[in-house]
């Protein structure tokens, strides 16, 4: 098991190497000048040239590329030209605040997908397996965005039972203060990850209910919600852990959009915000965030599923 963390763990860094390059490629070829972004288009090609070698933006991009991997080995994410504080400082405050979201959303939206999942499966073919399929299909088809302005009309605009916009606390006590308003983001990403996760949970047990050992434990006359209990969640459960890990960064997206759609000062917010004001330290702050988030996520999923299905071992080409 060590080897196989050790392994993976290798991996990651691979991967946050290739993420960061990527980014960093990426937000340097796009069209627009950061000094001008900062000094204002009345400032003097002189100020703007001053600017950009006080910053290092006049050197190569291999250079600023090698320079910002030297600072983040030693723990500096940068510095943010718009905001004048660290990017550190930035992930610090902003992040808590999107987890407020994001993880309450993944956590019940996993507890309702897999009953609702297993509950297609054993009614297949029902009106219930239709209606519930049919609703599934909507959710996931319908982008985030779209989904969280429906929400705002019809139960805020409309009914009036919760704000438009989320709390604009700048702590966690300060939103915490005002549950009503995370209501609608926290729904706007809980509808699409329960219809992505009952998707899987459903596939998942008609695939169990098919095999010797469901048949097995009906012919020994145990009830169904034992079969169920014992034998079909347990075996069930993997490929939707899996999925879970590998869906965070569809789920961490949505809460992206969901914070943007709603002015929730989170780390979504302070991305679309850098992006705009080409805030590079903190974009690629934000984006180092994610991409580790998402990348434990696979090694949690990992472990999860070898420990569900005793059969996977850490050192077979299964439990890679």
């Amino acid at each position: 098991m060590t080897s196989f963390v050790l392994r993976r763990l290798l991996q990651a860094v691979v991967v946050m190497l290739g993420v960061t390059l990527l980014v960093f490629i990426l937000e340097h070829i796009l069209p627009g000048n950061l000094a001008r972004e900062i000094l204002g288009i009345r400032a003097s090609a002189i100020e703007v040239r001053a600017f950009d070698r006080q910053n290092g933006l006049d050197e190569p991009i291999v250079v600023q590329y090698w320079r910002y991997l030297v600072d983040l080995v030693h723990g500096n994410l940068g510095h943010s030209y718009r905001l004048n504080e660290s990017v550190r400082s930035v992930l610090a405050q902003d992040l808590p605040k999107s987890l407020i979201i994001v993880a309450p959303a993944l956590v019940i939206a996993v507890l309702i997908a897999v009953p609702l999942g297993i509950v297609q499966a054993v009614r297949r073919n029902t009106i219930v397996d239709h209606a519930t399929t049919g609703a599934s299909f909507v959710l996931y088809a319908m982008p985030s965005f779209w989904l969280g302005m429906i929400l705002i009309i019809v139960f805020a605009d409309k009914l009036g039972w919760f704000p438009v916009e989320a709390p604009q606390g700048t702590s966690i006590g300060a939103v915490l203060a005002d549950p009503r308003a995370l209501v609608l983001p926290c729904l706007t990403v809980m509808l699409v990850s329960i219809a992505f996760f009952s998707r899987y949970m459903r596939s998942a047990a008609i695939e169990a209910l098919a095999q010797d050992y469901i048949r097995t434990a009906r012919a020994k006359g145990l009830p169904q919600r034992l079969v169920l209990a014992r034998h079909l969640v347990r075996n069930a459960l993997g490929p939707v852990i899996t999925l879970v890990g590998l869906s965070l960064p569809t789920v961490i997206t949505a809460g992206l959009v969901s914070e943007y759609l709603f002015n929730y000062p989170g780390a979504g917010l302070a991305y679309w915000n850098a992006a705009v004001n080409q805030d590079y330290p903190v974009e690629l702050g934000i984006t180092l965030a994610i991409g580790l988030a998402t990348v434990l996520g696979n090694l949690l999923a990992d472990l999860a599923y070898a420990a569900l299905d005793p059969r996977v071992s850490f050192g077979s080409p299964a439990g890679d």
